[in-house]
């Protein structure tokens, strides 16, 4: 058992940190989670949410341990990833939609990170590189520039 419990939400800092490197790449997870955050733990023992003065960052995913982004957390990894990074780019007449958090179609991606895999949380943004909306992405970054139909990005939340 832990000591105190400042020793235990530094082990779980240390945690979401490590998870957040390892999902969006190295030194996003200092980024997103400053030494201030607060933890919500579930039943089991394990981290649920992450709050920074009051607003929730991220959720861990139970079904695989990663994290989805509120659209807090989006902006703070939009500032700190320069584009192309993590982004799904839309044209001009979707982004109104996609901003209310209406789904995101192939037909309207301009650009997509390559390095993006099916079902990795992404930013969606518009051809300016303005943060619409955070979710999930269906298909890699390559077959989302590719296709003409489907779901390029399932959103989570817009940014209205």
């Amino acid at each position: 058992m832990y000591s105190t419990m400042e020793e235990e939400r530094k082990i779980l800092l240390k945690k979401a940190r490590i998870i957040v490197d390892f999902q969006f790449g190295a030194g996003a997870g200092e980024t997103l989670f400053p030494d201030n955050v607060e933890f919500i733990i579930s039943k089991t023992r394990r981290i649920a949410q992450i709050k920074e003065n009051g607003s929730r960052i991220a959720t861990l995913r139970s079904l695989d341990g990663l994290l989805t982004l509120s659209i807090e957390g989006a902006k703070k990894l939009h500032r700190i990833f320069k584009y192309p990074g993590i982004r799904v780019v839309m044209n001009e007449e979707s982004s109104e939609f996609i901003r209310e958090g209406g789904t995101a179609f192939c037909k309207h991606v301009i650009d997509a990170d390559p390095a993006i895999r099916a079902y990795d949380e992404v930013i969606v943004v518009d051809e300016n590189d303005n943060l619409l909306a955070t979710g999930k992405a269906m298909l890699s970054g390559e077959e989302i520039k590719i296709f003409r139909r489907g779901v390029a990005v399932k959103v989570r939340y817009g940014s209205s």
